[in-house]
């Protein structure tokens, strides 16, 4: 899932977990560090392309992404 591999990709150096929870009919919640940052149940759609990194973005602030210097 590309929202997953965003975060991961970007932020590794910060996030302790992460959790993709699925459910049927194509419900997921995307959980970091305990935070729920996007749910297709709450919503009803999925998300955007790099939606679920720009929620995670503004949850943390002005951080450096991994591999910037």
């Amino acid at each position: 899932m590309s929202a997953t591999t965003d975060l991961l990709s970007n932020y590794q150096h910060i996030i302790e977990s992460l959790t993709l929870t699925t459910g049927s009919k194509g419900v997921y919640d995307v959980t970091v560090d305990g935070q729920t940052l996007y749910s297709k149940h709450e919503t009803d759609r999925h998300a955007e392309p790099g939606e679920v990194l720009e929620l995670f973005t503004e949850l943390v602030g002005d951080v450096r992404r991994y591999g910037e210097e």
